[in-house]
């Protein structure tokens, strides 16, 4: 077995027409390595990128390669649709007139408060956080987090809030209108405007 230079010096050939004559032919270097590429990327339903194939394929190639390799044959990664959180489901009644009309300001305490389900991503998981926030001060005046946003979250809130109302104090309350504000055992007992 001779090397490729050997060859060239015996043959009398230039290196650079050797290699000029090996495009033109369309012999590809990577052949196999397009197929196993190919092999990889098939065998996760198109969810793996180079970087995540390369890992896969534990060769020497570098990233480059491989990703020149699937910009050739057409290989895309599909992201997965990862779901956002969101409390919309639909309206099921129609929402009183805008009573707040974008205006989160209040000239004295307890005559508007705020709400809303906000997602928090921890180490552990996903917590769910529902304040009670005065426009006046920005105060929060009661809260509560668990794993799972539903309408005892929101109620329990609602029942902090209120017990810490002074007497006669009755708030304007503004929400999203999100689903766990509007479940039948949620915020509809409590005859609140959203």
């Amino acid at each position: 077995m001779h090397s490729l230079n050997s060859m060239l010096c015996l043959l009398a050939i230039a290196p650079s027409g050797c290699h000029y004559h090996r495009v033109r032919l369309g012999v590809d270097k990577y052949a196999g390595l397009r197929a196993e590429v190919t092999d990889v990327f098939a065998a996760s339903k198109a969810r793996y990128g180079y970087r995540r194939i390369k890992v896969e394929l534990k060769t020497g190639v570098s990233e480059k390669v491989i990703r020149r390799i699937m910009a050739e044959d057409g290989l895309v990664a599909h992201a997965s649709g990862r779901r956002r959180y969101g409390s919309y489901e639909g309206e099921t009644t129609p929402a009183p007139g805008n009573l707040v009309n974008r205006d989160f300001t209040a000239e004295h305490p307890n005559e508007k408060w705020l709400t809303d389900v906000t997602e928090i991503k921890a180490s552990d998981g996903k917590v769910y956080l529902s304040p009670m926030i005065d426009c006046h001060d920005g105060k929060i005046v009661a809260y509560t987090a668990e794993f799972n946003p539903n309408a005892g979250l929101t109620n329990r809130m609602l029942e902090k809030a209120v017990a810490a109302l002074p007497e006669g104090a009755r708030p304007l309350v503004h929400s999203d209108r999100g689903c766990h504000y509007r479940w039948p055992d949620g915020w509809g007992s409590w005859n609140v405007s959203a």
